[in-house]
């Protein structure tokens, strides 16, 4: 048997015989990447404690990785499609584990958000190479099965990342969850030359250079702005950032409307299909990743829960997810992609509406219905919507196809950060600044307490460490122990009240912020339900499908 895989799957007149093996090699690669943003949220106390990073420097650190990955994707699933999607694949995977060991080296802040770009760079071939090789390499008959998979993988990453940055940083600092990312890429490539077949478009013109470009400017300056202007304020930045993204668009499709071989043909969004399956993976995805970002807050912070024990508890949603997924695979067949997507939607929705429950008094307990609604919406929506985007596209552009995927979910991700983000932010300060009125704090330590919960707690305990110093002072004055001993104890009260109000405002942030999220998700799942086609009839053509497709050879 050949070490390395040298047959083209285009060349194959069979379906190729080991392509579950290839499937696992390419959910591997997709685990990785989607890892590495959701074990960042574990990570960060560690890493700000460790490098005295700013709130601007961790927001930075977390998002160096987004805009490089968002941007990239489309111009570089288009050279995947023209010259070789394995080898984008194992070039992603290569830049993606060098700048994983560059981040475990570096002492800065500077440094690490330049390793998390270069992430960025491997992740954006990575991506939607993983989707047009899993799209080349099964035949359409088990397609669907397959990317179910591929999207319960992404699903799965989501809850994992927490539990293995959680279980590493029990015995080791923050660089190792960089560095867990090395081995596994390693094996990742090696699976990748021994089972994924080489592929690349049978039939491919020039590449459009200008519209790729083009597609870099405008989605890079649009992530750039989500990112800056909610989190920093509206300066000049974030300004020019929106001019920059809304001119760059226009300027896109105006151009690949006249290219004759465009990059993206953007009249495949005239179909109702197409577009509503994207916007459904947006909507999701910032419903979902908005979720995340303040549960795993909650759970450190509010709850008290170490890194570990935060990713444990967020197992629930990746059972729902796998329970969602098989779900998927024998309901869309039955009842259409219409009812499925949406079923899964409405979950996501009633996910959201339970976490408005939440409040100070709430525990885990409270947690674990939202979390098990949250995975089964997954698994229910994603899977459709992704075999839709993909089969709307012909066999020489399926690299492509995955970036215009993967491209509408990490928008979606990102502008759920930045608006649950500035939501959360907004009503947690409003909230800390009622609890705490009347009190004696200073001004300048509730402006700290209100930037964030972590800063809140910083705040909290900064005021029960000058009780304990007083208390030791006591004991080394006995003159003064008297009034000491008075001082300390008001100071401790004041303590325990402090923590006890940035709980409070947290949890009704949380609970504030899931209502924002369900109004926004239900919204879209009224939208995407008027937009996606019913069942197709037999003889016609899938939702999504562009009916001219060339048939890919497998």
């Amino acid at each position: 048997m050949r070490l390395v895989m040298n047959e083209p799957v285009e060349g194959m007149e069979r379906p190729y015989a080991r392509r579950w093996w290839a499937l696992l090699v390419l959910c591997l690669s997709l685990l990785i990447i989607v890892m590495a943003n959701t074990a960042l949220t574990v990570a960060a106390p560690d890493m700000t404690q460790d490098l005295g990073l700013t709130s601007s420097d961790l927001q930075w650190v977390i998002d160096g990785y987004t805009v490089p990955y968002a941007a990239l994707m489309l111009l570089l699933g288009a050279i995947g499609d023209k010259y070789s999607r394995r080898g984008a694949l194992v070039l992603g995977l290569v830049v993606f584990g060098a700048g994983s060991v560059a981040g475990s080296l570096v002492d800065s802040s500077a440094g690490v958000i330049a390793a998390r770009a270069v992430m960025g760079v491997g992740a954006a071939m990575i991506m939607p190479a993983t989707l047009s090789l899993l799209a080349a390499t099964f035949p359409r008959a088990e397609r669907a099965k397959a990317i179910v998979l591929w999207t319960a993988t992404a699903g799965v990453a989501i809850a994992a990342g927490p539990l293995v940055a959680g279980a590493l940083l029990e015995k080791h600092g923050w660089a190792a969850t960089f560095l867990i990312n090395v081995p596994v890429a390693a094996l990742a490539v090696i699976g990748a030359l021994v089972l994924v077949p080489p592929s690349k478009a049978a039939r491919h013109g020039r590449i459009d250079y200008v519209g790729g470009l083009l597609s870099v400017v405008w989605t890079g300056a649009l992530v750039y702005m989500i990112i800056q202007g909610p989190h920093f304020g509206w300066d000049a930045k974030a300004v020019g950032a929106a001019v920059v993204a809304g001119a760059g668009l226009v300027a896109f499709v105006a151009w690949e409307l006249r290219h004759p071989r465009p990059v993206l043909d953007v009249r495949r969004f005239l179909n109702r299909g197409f577009a509503g399956a994207n916007l459904a993976v947006a909507l999701f995805f910032l419903a979902v990743f908005g979720a995340f970002y303040y549960l795993t807050q909650h759970l450190q912070f509010v709850l008290g829960y170490d890194p570990l024990d935060t990713g444990v508890r967020m197992l629930p949603l990746a059972g729902a997810v796998f329970v969602g997924s098989a779900l998927t695979g024998l309901l869309t067949p039955r009842v259409g992609m219409r009812v499925t997507v949406s079923t899964g939607m409405a979950f996501g929705t009633v996910a959201l509406a339970l976490l408005t429950r939440v409040d100070a008094s709430s525990g885990y307990g409270d947690l674990v219905a939202p979390l098990v609604v949250l995975g089964l919406a997954i698994g229910l929506a994603l899977s459709p919507c992704t075999d839709a985007i993909m089969g709307a596209f012909p066999e020489a552009e399926l690299g492509v196809g995955g970036a215009v995927n993967d491209t509408s979910l990490e928008l979606g991700g990102s502008l759920g950060i930045a608006i649950l983000g500035s939501v959360l932010a907004s009503s947690y300060s409003s909230h800390l600044a009622d609890a705490t009125e009347g009190s004696k704090l200073p001004g300048p330590a509730l402006e700290t307490a209100q930037d964030s919960v972590g800063a809140g707690y910083a705040v909290a305990q900064g005021i029960g460490e000058k009780a304990e110093g007083l208390l030791a002072r006591a004991a080394q004055h006995p003159e003064q122990a008297a009034q000491l001993k008075a001082q300390a104890a008001q100071l401790g009260a004041g303590a325990r009240q402090m923590a006890d109000a940035v709980g409070s405002a947290f949890s009704d942030a949380v609970a504030h912020t899931s209502l924002i999220g369900a109004v926004i998700l239900g919204a879209g799942t009224v939208l995407v339900a008027a937009l996606l086609p019913g069942r197709a009839r037999s003889g016609e053509p899938a939702a999504g499908r562009d009916e001219e497709r060339e048939p890919a050879r497998v």
